[in-house]
C-alpha cells in the first residue's frame, strides 16, 4: 500500500520566547546615555544652587547646619554618578564624544577629590570653599553639556 502523501505542512515550531528581540546592548546603551544626560543637567543645577547657598552661608552663619552638607554631597554625588555612566558609556559602548567632554568629565572628578583634601586645610571657610567648587562644577558641567549638543 502507498503511502498518501500530506494534505497540510506540518505545523511551524514556535520560537523561542526572545528570538524576535535584539540583543540587549541597544536597551541598555539608549537607557545609559540618557541617564547621563539627564543627570547631567540636574547635576549642574545642583551644584549651583548648592554653591549658591555654601556662599550665603559662609556669610550669614545662622543658617549653617547639616542641610547646606546635604545638599552639597547630593549635588557632587551627582556628578560622580554622571562620569560614572559616561566611563561606562565609553568603555563598554565604545560611544564617542569630543575629546573636550572627557576632559571635562575627568576636571569634575579631579575637582570633587581636591576640594575633599583641602576641607581640613580651609577650617572657618569650608563653606566658602565648597561654594566656589559648586560654581565651579556648574561652570565645568555647562561648558561637558554644550561640547555635544
Amino acid at each position: 500500500m502507498a503511502t498518501r502523501p500530506r494534505s497540510r505542512p506540518p505545523p511551524p515550531t514556535t520560537p523561542p520566547s526572545d528570538a524576535g528581540l535584539e540583543a540587549s546592548g541597544p536597551a541598555i546603551e539608549t537607557l545609559l546615555l540618557d541617564t547621563h544626560s539627564v543627570v547631567g543637567f540636574v547635576a549642574v543645577v545642583a551644584n549651583g544652587v548648592a554653591g549658591i547657598v555654601c556662599l550665603v552661608v559662609w556669610r550669614v552663619t545662622r543658617w549653617r547646619g547639616r542641610w547646606v552638607w546635604i545638599l552639597t554631597i547630593t549635588a557632587e554625588s551627582l556628578f560622580m554618578f554622571d562620569v560614572i555612566v559616561g566611563t561606562i558609556l565609553v568603555a563598554g559602548f565604545k560611544l564617542k564624544a569630543p575629546n573636550v567632554h572627557y576632559f571635562y568629565g575627568f576636571l569634575v572628578f579631579l575637582t570633587v577629590g581636591l576640594a575633599f583634601q583641602y576641607r581640613d586645610a580651609m577650617r572657618g571657610r569650608t563653606e566658602l570653599l565648597y561654594g566656589l567648587v559648586g560654581l565651579f562644577l556648574m561652570g565645568l558641567g555647562i561648558r561637558a553639556v554644550f561640547q555635544v549638543v
